[in-house]
């Protein structure tokens, strides 16, 4: 795929207009999560979907950068056609426009097809300043989905953010969460950002803006809005599938032991050389 047309960093001014994409997925509620057996893909008929929890973060975050830097908030989302359900809950947060990627053709696709397709729709949206996901999905909880878009797109990618600061009209210092703390990096845009839910708190939907989204165009584009080949994408197009799907073993016996932490150690370091030796 050839890069797709953004504006030259240095001809950002503080007046342009940020184009910002937030990426979001209609998931089914994780205590109702069923899978085909025979296909090994996720049963959705019948069972309430509901938007990626983590996505309404990094929507909440497209929505404050566009109010404290100027801009346009599109939201994209590749799914069945009851996926635009979602892309309409999101608009009545303040987004501006949606596009549904909805085709036979995509179903059944793994990170990277996805990432494809998304990548694609992004092209031909004109590109963007700012693309924002979740940290990950929780249907998947693959988090490969942000860096795989980004590396189609060939711009920056940065993960577990936290916190975001412009520095100029071009440039964003992160600060990403980490296990023993955060780092803070600098990136140029355009760029790819997967959020936290440290990030900030999500705001309520608008009655007004609920109202507005009932109504709002939806375009939905098709295998062949998107010139994609029928062999990159959906599950022709996937390199990995789920060949099978089965209940973690039981655990075995455990034992609980009290005592005094030296006695404790010479005993758990017997234990572990009997371990050894079988």
């Amino acid at each position: 795929m050839e890069k797709f047309p953004f504006p030259d960093p240095d001809s950002f001014s503080p007046d342009t207009m940020l184009r910002i994409i937030v990426c979001i997925k209609q998931v089914p509620e994780t205590d109702k999560v069923r899978l085909d057996p025979e296909t090994h893909t996720l049963k959705r008929e019948g069972v309430k979907a509901i938007i990626n929890p983590f996505d309404l973060y990094a929507l909440e975050e497209g929505l404050r950068v566009k109010e404290s830097q100027g801009g346009e908030v599109t939201l994209l989302t590749m799914g069945p056609p009851q996926a635009e359900e979602a892309l309409r809950e999101a608009l009545g947060y303040g987004a501006d426009r949606a596009v549904l990627l909805s085709d036979k053709a995509f179903a059944g696709a793994d990170t990277w097809a996805t990432a494809l397709t998304l990548a694609r729709a992004v092209e031909k949206l004109g590109g963007a300043d700012l693309i924002f996901t979740g940290k990950q999905a929780i249907d998947g909880d693959t988090a490969q989905v942000g860096p795989m878009l980004a590396t189609f797109l060939r711009i920056p990618y940065v993960a577990w953010a936290r916190k975001l600061t412009f520095t100029a009209p071009d440039t964003l210092t992160v600060e990403r969460l980490l296990d023993h703390g955060y780092d803070a990096l600098r990136v140029r845009l355009p760029a790819v950002i997967s959020v936290v839910k440290e990030i900030n708190e999500p705001r309520m939907p608008s009655f007004k803006a609920k109202m507005q989204a009932k109504k709002a165009a939806i375009p939905t584009w098709t295998l062949a809005d998107l010139e994609l080949d029928p062999q990159e994408v959906g599950l022709a197009g996937s390199f990995t599938q789920v060949v099978r799907v089965f209940p973690p073993p039981a655990r075995g016996p455990s034992e609980t032991w009290v005592g005094e932490p030296q006695e404790l150690a010479e005993r758990l370091w017997a234990k572990l050389k009997e371990l050894g030796r079988r």
